[in-house]
């Protein structure tokens, strides 16, 4: 089924520089089934000049708030990739420099290496996304990622796009690309905008988690046209992410509700990095997706023994409390924080506690799965009736006495009735009786 999703956007007047320009985003729409998840307000900052990046760095206040730069006395997640399934990732801008190690192109669009930015919507997201992942940063300046020693898969895809592959077939093709190409954790700020999601995706989705990548996802924005959770972050399996406030309240905008949000993260007040060397500031979970995806990189750089299982289990046991107590269709499990999940003392667990795909897809699919193609199947067979057999020796007391069915179907019934009417006439007759010797004794 096809939708029709619309990106809102609105002004803000937030200055990075003095004597930049700043022009807000336009509002965009598509009919493509998948809608990236774009900031519901987000404003260019232009091309920054070195001597002023680090107003850019001092915006990161999720880096201290979330445990994020405490996390790093541990480890800034060297050795593991994030594949970002997205518009691509321009690896040469200067916060991104050496971070970007592989990539494809599935929209037909875009370059080989997915480095060309892609979409008739916002093509720059996925760079926005990348930095938040994995950004490296300039020494104190510029955008850092919440794991700023982590690789980065650029798989650009086509959103809004006329021609090409669908929407649909691009998301399936990108997570089993991923996956053969040494993804640890896959970032998916983007949306189907529905719960449910084309039987495709279960073997491109279930091929991920058999191979151990933990799969993040965006839970939507409000002020995107998305009131509640949709696939990917409905499926089973997927860590979804929510976003909130910078003082860690729900976000309405910037953020939706859905019972499989799994954790939350900063969703508001983001700056990012853009292709061609410049910065915006956005909202979304778009933003808060790659914060968690960040942490998670850490988690298996610091844990690298861990199931991708365990890794989720870490980020949601360890995660700062928030709303109702265990998981809440706002909240999740609470806010994430990366400190804990990378240094906690976390019991081990033997399944995903976000859900199980592969059960899911047996019990909802099998349906589907079993049912007849009509215009090539026949009829079964009935099975022919055999005849009674005959009896081998004939009685001349055949045709007087009835057969057992005869008595059962026939004589019993008939035997109660003559019973019955024979009762009824001898009441009436003493009846009559009793009345005619009344009369006489008058």
């Amino acid at each position: 089924m096809r939708v029709i999703s619309r990106w809102s956007s609105r002004s803000r007047s937030d200055r990075i520089e003095a004597g930049v320009s700043i022009r807000p985003r336009a509002a965009y729409s598509t009919s493509k089934i998948i809608a990236l998840l774009l900031a519901t307000a987000s404003v260019f900052i232009g091309t920054a000049a070195p001597a002023q990046a680090d107003s850019i760095r001092d915006r990161e206040y999720w880096l201290d708030d979330y445990g994020i730069r405490e996390a790093w006395n541990v480890t800034e997640g060297a050795g593991v990739t994030i594949a970002v399934i997205d518009t691509g990732v321009d690896g040469t801008h200067p916060d991104l420099a050496g971070a970007v190690v592989g990539g494809t192109d599935f929209s037909t669009l875009g370059s080989s290496n997915g480095q060309t930015p892609v979409g008739s919507g916002d093509s720059s997201h996925g760079t926005m996304v990348a930095s938040l992942a994995a950004g490296r940063g300039r020494g104190s300046a510029g955008v850092i990622g919440a794991a700023p020693a982590a690789s980065l898969l650029a798989i650009s895809l086509g959103f809004g796009e006329t021609d090409g592959p669908s929407s649909d077939d691009q998301i399936a093709d990108a997570v089993r690309w991923a996956v053969d190409n040494g993804a640890d954790v896959i970032n998916m700020s983007l949306t189907r905008n529905t719960l449910e999601w084309p039987s495709s995706w279960d073997a491109a989705f279930l091929y991920a988690m058999e191979k151990d990548v933990v799969v993040v996802a965006a839970a939507g924005n409000r002020g995107s046209g998305t009131s509640q959770v949709g696939a990917p972050a409905t499926m089973p399996g997927v860590l979804t992410v929510g976003g909130v406030s910078r003082t860690g309240g729900a976000s309405w905008d910037a953020s939706s509700q859905g019972i499989t949000i799994g954790v939350s993260a900063p969703s508001e007040q983001l700056v990012g990095a853009t292709p061609g060397g410049g910065y915006v500031l956005w909202d979304g979970t778009s933003g808060a997706t790659p914060i968690v995806s960040g942490i998670v990189a850490l988690v298996r750089a610091a844990h690298p023994e861990l199931s991708a299982a365990n890794v989720i289990e870490r980020i949601i046991s360890t995660a700062t409390p928030a709303g109702a107590d265990g998981t809440d269709p706002i909240y999740g499990y609470g806010l994430v924080d990366a400190a804990a999940a990378v240094s906690a003392d976390v019991p081990a667990i033997t399944a995903n506690p976000m859900g199980d795909l592969a059960e899911w897809i047996r019990i909802n699919r099998r349906a589907t799965a079993e049912t007849p193609d009509l215009e090539t199947l026949e009829p079964e067979p009935v099975p022919s009736a055999s005849p009674l057999p005959e009896s081998s020796e004939s009685s001349p007391l055949g045709t007087l006495f009835p057969t057992v069915g005869q008595f059962r179907d026939v004589g019993i019934p008939l035997l109660l009735f003559t019973v019955f009417g024979v009762s009824l006439v001898l009441v009436i007759m003493a009846g009559v009786r009793q009345f005619m010797a009344a009369r006489r004794k008058e």
